[in-house]
């Protein structure tokens, strides 16, 4: 089958590979319809998160049809489905409270001694994102073997677009979990920062969860448009001091809930922001973590910090003081995407959220490499890259 691998930074072509097979009675195989690019997978270009490998099949936000299953999956052949970037075993301690980012067993055994090293516990499996969380091939393929697939993929009715539903993979359930993590309550003032895709969620998740303002921050005019057709006020932080501007905005006090959609890669020229890119080109640092101190920084006194962006590793220079003094709450972690996904889908069925604003660009698998590239370098234009496997043999019947 055809395949996106990363063969270093910057460095992802599209080969053929071995197709997959099913290993244990509760996989399934499924034939790859769309696939997206995610922003967290530019982590992976950019070469931010260890323990890569060439030839590591990568993408996490995936949807296709069943076409092989073990004898104890409980999904049938010819089901459309998309699955979730959680690989969750459904019977563990964490995945009995719904926390299924937490599972025991989604890593296999020989794989959680990096993470328990780096972390102090292993986390769950995910696609296509390094032996840390795994090595599990992704879904940047035209075929994927899926694990615990009685417990993960959700069905989705005929008639039913791919690109309505494809987000339920990923970033529709982590920018709906960003805004729950942010305890939003009636006539409250929240701040995003980042209007990539997960922030865009998560400013249209603020506002069905009741907030009476959302602030979106970014310098990107696009995608600050495109918070403002949800009703979003903004800030360019090219144009605009940041925390000035939210305290103006909010009468001196604060927004009462901020979320940093950011994560590990912040950009703009800031001092902070220049100290950690100095550090990681030196390897005496990892992440860029400027949206996250802003957020702490920025808040209210009492308020609530949601992070659901990635970061990989260590930082400094984290307000830590203020976060004890002002006595903020700060909640985070990988999506529990099993949990949110048969409400959100319903949420899209009813018409309450629409998905299909993000999308970009489409192109064939082929041209995965391409898209890369584009999203990388031009994240004003481009905000989101749907993958199709097949689309170049439709394009060249057509």
């Amino acid at each position: 089958m055809r395949a996106l691998a990363w063969h270093g930074k910057h460095d992802v072509r599209v080969d053929t590979v071995d197709d997959p097979e099913i290993l244990n009675p509760r996989d399934a195989i499924i034939k790859v319809t769309a696939t997206a690019i995610c922003g967290s997978d530019l982590h992976l270009y950019d070469g931010y998160i260890p323990t890569m490998m060439k030839g590591d099949i990568l993408g996490h936000e995936f949807m296709g049809e069943v076409v092989e299953v073990g004898p104890k999956s409980t999904l049938q052949k010819g089901q459309r489905v998309v699955v979730p970037f959680t690989i969750s075993c459904g019977a563990c301690y964490h995945c009995s409270k719904h926390q299924y980012s937490a599972c025991d067993n989604g890593l296999p055994a020989d794989n959680q001694d990096i993470a328990q090293e780096l972390y102090g516990q292993p986390m769950a499996g995910l696609f296509g994102y390094s032996h840390m969380t795994g090595g599990y091939s992704g879904g940047q393929a035209e075929y994927v073997r899926i694990p615990f697939s009685d417990v993960g993929p959700i069905v989705i009715p005929e008639g039913v677009e791919d690109e309505k539903v494809l987000f339920l993979s990923d970033i529709l359930p982590t920018g709906w979990m960003a805004a729950e993590n942010a305890q939003i309550e009636p006539a409250d003032t929240v701040a995003v920062w980042g209007c990539g895709p997960v922030g865009l969620f998560a400013v249209q998740s603020a506002f069905l969860m009741g907030a009476e303002r959302v602030i979106a921050i970014d310098h990107f005019p696009r995608r600050l448009e495109l918070a403002k057709r949800f009703g979003a006020e903004t800030i360019n932080f090219e144009d605009s001091k940041t925390y000035e501007a939210l305290m103006e905005m909010t009468g001196g006090i604060g927004p009462d809930a901020c979320i940093d959609a950011v994560g590990l890669e912040a950009h703009g020229f800031f001092v902070d922001n220049v100290i950690d890119q100095i550090k990681a080109s030196t390897f005496l640092g990892t992440d860029r973590a400027h949206a996250i101190r802003q957020a702490i920084i920025a808040c209210r006194k009492g308020g609530r910090v949601s992070m659901p962006a990635v970061y990989g590793g260590f930082v400094d220079k984290f307000p830590l003081g203020a976060l004890m003094e002002k006595g903020l709450t700060l909640k985070t972690g990988q999506t529990h995407v099993q949990h949110y996904m048969p409400g959100l889908l319903q949420a899209i069925l009813e018409g309450k959220i629409d998905t299909t604003f993000l999308i970009s660009h489409t192109l064939p698998l082929e041209q995965a490499p391409e898209g890369y590239k584009m999203f990388h370098d031009n994240q004003n234009e481009v905000t989101k890259v749907v993958l199709k496997p097949g689309m170049e043999t439709q394009m060249a019947a057509e």
